[in-house]
């Protein structure tokens, strides 16, 4: 269905460019995304490759297991139906500390493994489970310490101080990780309320 709607959009602009004569100014935008699409993905790579490495080293030297254990007592009051040894867990708290760093690419395989395990713990039902829907609130929303995609980018447009958006990032993304868990809270309980009354 996104494909049909990205080609009907294409289309649409084509169409509205040879109405107006402005097909010239689109051939140009066109050659112009490419080429930075390009460049961007070539510093993009570079500093998720960086990032990479760093986790892990991070993962090597067990830094990464001892912050999941951090996080362990956190992760279990949000997720009480998993259950502690349960795989789903150890996947989740993979998938929030790539996310932590900003590792969003890195993240995804990670969150897909975990939707899987949730979805085998929820007795592969085609509805989705409290936890599969309080993890895609979490995911979405997740805390990032280091945002490296955004900083690439910033890097890449030759920004003064790329690193300057740390701090908002991480005051902004505290902020919609709690919103999240409060408004999944907020959605499951009063569906409880509801089917007992």
């Amino acid at each position: 269905m996104v494909n049909i709607i990205w080609i009907l959009l294409t289309l649409i602009g084509i169409v509205f460019a040879m109405v107006n004569g402005t097909m010239e100014e689109v051939n140009e935008a066109i050659f112009k995304g490419a080429s930075e699409a390009v460049t961007l993905c070539i510093g993009l790579i570079s500093v998720l490759v960086f990032w990479l490495g760093i986790m892990r080293i991070a993962e090597e030297a067990g830094l990464l297991t001892k912050l999941a254990l951090l996080f362990r007592p956190i992760v279990n009051k949000i997720f009480p139906e998993v259950p502690k040894d349960h795989p789903a867990m150890g996947y989740i708290l993979s998938n929030m500390m790539a996310n932590l760093f900003g590792l969003g690419n890195a993240a995804t395989p990670l969150g897909i493994k975990a939707m899987e395990e949730l979805k085998e713990l929820n007795g592969g039902k085609n509805e989705a489970s409290r936890s599969m829907v309080t993890f895609l609130a979490v995911n979405t929303s997740s805390i990032t310490l280091i945002p490296t995609t955004v900083i690439a980018i910033r890097m890449n447009y030759n920004a003064s101080s790329p690193t300057d958006i740390v701090g908002p990032t991480l005051l902004a993304t505290c902020f919609s990780a709690v919103g999240a868990i409060l408004i999944d809270r907020w959605f499951y309980y009063r569906r409880s309320r509801k089917r007992k009354g």
